[in-house]
């Protein structure tokens, strides 16, 4: 049984390995039609020296058949090199050149043979030395399938038997020799195997390691983008459609910073086990670096909905080892081909997809709309003319005040840039700062308003602050800080008249390295703002973390404070704690002077919006009675005029 078991193994086609199984099939696939073109040309020698001495029937049809039995297998393997086989279908070509190849050896050795019986020595030791040539080559073509080498290797024994039956010295020797040489190449032809198999599984490793990400053991960036691309064409040929996702999650920089990177690697590992589950058999899913993930959405599936189960899924908590974590995500989708045709502009699409979505509705998914193509050209116009903007004559600030209600009196002012471009007139806040810092533009558009604003400044009382806001990219490396210090140093204005103001959402990309920028600025003996507080993240549980002296509470908590009675209590709650952390509160957008008087009630000191004054340019506010002399409007009648 033990040796039953051992030829079984031995003649057998392993059936485990797919990848060794594909290497072993585009191997042969070149190999094989050599094999079968040079056993044509020694048939026919043998066939042609043996004509008109054996009987007719024994030298044609034999040839014959064998000639055609090649060529049909030549043609097999020919397309085989155009058209790799992978999994079931390369062990299926295995398996069946495994018994063709030991059926045709086996068959003509038996056919030689039976030619010998009707020549001389001479005519014998042509076959013999035909055979010899014959078994080499097949063990050399088949070195990458040593069960069928080892079967046509093993047909020499018998013939090796034979001739040495015939008594013949010289066909004994030649005999002999024959069985050594065939012995040799069988052993060298099993240790080219192992080779191939150990070249093989390297190959496979590192394939993997170049296209698998060794955290998540998803595919990676580049794995994804060659994916793409091969979506693309294969949908661009059968006309069919998908859909490109980009999965960014929200929060995760928090628990990294928090929690150590141990705590974010293992949600990195859960998210990537989530995406896998919800495509699975919807799509694929790819981790494209850091705490992105892109997906490819197959077939006409619904990426609406499918984004928002990755979107519930995500926002689940994740129980660590020793923490329970909570984030959230926002997904980006674009469709092949409505959105683009391209995988550069789909990625783009689904970008600006998922840029939206975490301005505008963070933690859904959106997917990429004709609106959206219509901002992203919008976009790119601005782009171009702020790339080629003269900043010092089209920027320019206006300012509004933050009012200390309780002394009646202007704490400071904030600048707000305006930007009127000779080529596409006044352009909104809210579209160029956003381009500005998506191409990177900001920081140059930040130092020349900085240097406006301090100038400015040299006309101000000297109790009078400024209010600026910087980018998160203003801050985001030594050299920009640098500039933003020099700029200070040399307008010779105090720092400590100088409130740098950051929102929210900017800096929780990156919590450490923020914290390390702010205590930098800080050092200088400028005030760090906390802007649109309430709209990102909204946890003091970071924000004692970072060196800053002041909360702006965001407009959207004051629009409805008179109907809202939650909306007032989430003001009064975040003032007190903030008050124990020893910052100072700002809240933003009040317009009435019942919000006023509501706010005041809730232990709201300082104030900014269009109740106390509109933003003015520089000039208006110098020719005021006074600057900072305004006091706090008493009535709607007061509003009104200050709004006019």
């Amino acid at each position: 049984m033990i040796r039953l078991t051992f030829l079984s193994r031995l003649f057998a086609v392993p059936h485990s390995d797919a990848a060794l199984a594909a290497a072993q099939v585009r191997a042969l696939s070149r190999q094989v039609p050599l094999l079968l073109i040079t056993l044509s040309v020694n048939a026919v020698a043998v066939a042609y020296t043996h004509y008109g001495i054996a009987p007719h029937g024994l030298t044609i049809p034999p040839l014959v058949a064998m000639l055609g039995l090649a060529a049909a297998r030549i043609f097999v393997w020919v397309r085989t090199l155009h058209r790799p086989l992978e999994g079931e279908a390369a062990f299926r070509r295995l398996r069946g050149t495994h018994l063709f190849g030991s059926a045709l050896g086996a068959g003509f050795s038996l056919w030689a043979v039976l030619l010998t019986r009707y020549g001389d020595v001479a005519s014998q030791m042509q076959v013999l030395f035909f055979l010899t040539i014959t078994m080499i080559v097949c063990l050399t073509c088949l070195l990458h399938l040593s069960s069928a080498a080892t079967t046509v290797g093993i047909a020499a024994l018998p013939l090796t038997l034979y001739f040495i039956s015939t008594g013949e010295v010289l066909l004994v020797v030649t005999a002999l020799n024959f069985a050594g040489v065939i012995s040799a190449m069988i052993f060298l032809q099993k240790m080219g195997y192992g080779d191939f198999c150990r070249l093989t599984a390297l190959i496979a490793e590192n394939h993997d390691l170049a296209h698998t990400d060794p955290l998540t053991g998803l595919p990676n960036r580049r794995s994804f983008f060659a994916r793409l691309d091969q979506t693309i064409a294969e949908a661009g040929t059968a006309g069919t459609t998908f859909a490109v996702g980009l999965v960014d999650l929200d929060g995760f920089k928090p628990v990294n910073d928090s929690f150590g990177h141990a705590a974010g690697d293992e949600v990195l590992i859960e998210v990537g086990t989530r995406l896998a589950a919800i495509l699975t058999g919807k799509g694929w899913a790819a981790r494209l670096g850091g705490d992105e993930f892109g997906i490819i959405v197959e077939g006409t599936q619904d990426p609406d909905a499918i984004g928002r189960e990755i979107c519930a899924s995500l926002r689940r908590p994740y129980a660590l080892r020793e923490v329970t974590a909570q984030i959230g995500a926002s997904v980006g989708f674009a469709r092949f081909p409505d959105a683009a045709s391209s995988s550069e502009m789909l990625v783009e699409r689904a970008d600006h997809a998922l840029y939206h979505a975490k301005e505008v509705s963070r933690g859904t998914a959106i997917c990429f709309a004709l609106e959206h193509e219509a901002q992203l050209r919008s976009h790119a116009v601005i782009e171009q003319a702020l790339r080629s903007a003269d900043l010092e004559t089209e920027f320019s600030l206006v300012y509004q005040p933050i009012m200390d209600v309780v002394e009646q009196r202007v704490d400071a002012y904030e600048a707000l840039a305006r930007w009127t471009s000779p080529t596409i007139g006044q352009v909104s806040p809210g579209d160029f700062i956003v381009v500005a810092e998506r191409s990177g533009l900001i920081r140059d558009v930040t130092r020349a308003l900085l240097r406006k604003a301090l100038a400015d400044m040299a006309a101000w009382p000297v109790e009078m602050s400024l209010s600026f806001n910087l980018s998160a990219h203003d801050i985001a490396s030594s050299a920009c800080r640098a500039d933003i210090k020099n700029i200070v140093r040399e307008s010779g204005v105090a720092p400590d008249r100088i409130m740098f103001e950051l929102t929210e959402t900017g800096l929780m990309r990156d919590l450490v390295d923020a914290r390390d920028a702010l205590t930098e600025l800080k050092a200088l003996g400028v005030h760090i703002a906390l802007d649109d507080f309430g709209t990102g993240y909204s946890s003091l549980s970071y924000v004692h973390k970072l060196p800053i002296t002041r909360l702006k509470i965001d407009r959207s908590f004051v629009t409805g404070i008179c109907e809202d009675q939650a909306s007032l209590n989430i003001i009064r709650a975040i003032i007190d704690l903030a008050r124990n952390l020893g910052f100072s509160c700002v809240v933003e957008g009040v317009e009435t002077a019942d919000q006023m008087l509501l706010l005041r009630s809730a232990g709201c000191r300082f104030m900014q919006g269009y109740l106390f004054q509109k933003p003015l340019p520089h000039e208006e506010i110098e020719a005021l009675s006074g600057v900072g002399a305004e006091t706090v409007p008493q009535s709607q009648g007061d509003q009104q005029r200050s709004v006019a």
